[in-house]
């Protein structure tokens, strides 16, 4: 089966488990729909369909369940989206072969600052998601992940006060560190997120 994921664009979003990678997802992609793009979403995981049975019961209603699937990597999941992504260029195969109009498909990948970056194969555009809680210092660590994305998103800003995270310092050292774009977002509040889709949208849509 030849490769024919250029014919769509391709998001990729990655974070460590606990970023809130789910929580963006679940709140972009009905706003995506809405605005009248056809989407389709991809999670990756070891060995499991957990992630994609989840998303599958968010978007119920908003994306048909034949275009939310899983990737099973075997391996930790930045295997398939940055050294060998063939399973997932396959998946976005399989979508096209069935609903050729697509517009968009989103990646979802777990992964450390140092792991879940995307190979330019799979990823037109990239997303690397943290949370407040994991600590206001991982921006000035330079991980790859932060500062090689196309958009860093700096989630859970609402859990600041309640982890000592200094927000005026997650913001200049991602200042510093990087020369692409960063959102400060809190999903449950939707505080952040038409900034994010306007990135994707400039980024990706209208590029």
């Amino acid at each position: 089966m030849s490769l024919t994921h250029r014919d769509v664009a391709t998001v990729g979003i990655g974070g460590p488990v606990g970023s809130g990678k789910t929580s963006l997802l679940t709140e972009i992609v009905p706003e995506l729909r809405a605005s009248g793009l056809d989407v389709g979403v991809i999670a990756n995981d070891i060995l499991t369909q957990e992630d994609a049975d989840r998303l599958r019961e968010r978007f119920d209603g908003v994306v048909p369940p034949e275009l939310v699937a899983g990737v099973e990597t075997g391996a930790c999941p930045h295997t398939g989206i940055r050294e060998d992504p063939s399973m997932n260029l396959r998946q976005i195969d399989a979508f096209l072969d069935d609903h050729p109009e697509l517009d968009l498909v989103l990646i979802e990948s777990g992964g450390d600052n140092l792991a879940a970056t995307f190979n330019p194969e799979l990823a037109d555009y990239s997303l690397y998601v943290i949370s407040v809680a994991e600590g206001d210092d991982i921006p000035r660590k330079r991980g790859p992940g932060v500062v090689d994305c196309d958009l860093l998103v700096i989630n859970k800003t609402d859990l600041a006060p309640h982890v000592d995270a200094d927000l005026d310092a997650m913001e200049r050292d991602a200042d510093d560190v990087r020369d692409g774009p960063f959102v400060f977002t809190d999903c449950k509040a939707r505080e952040g997120l038409d900034e994010v889709l306007a990135h994707v949208r400039e980024g990706v849509l209208f590029a």
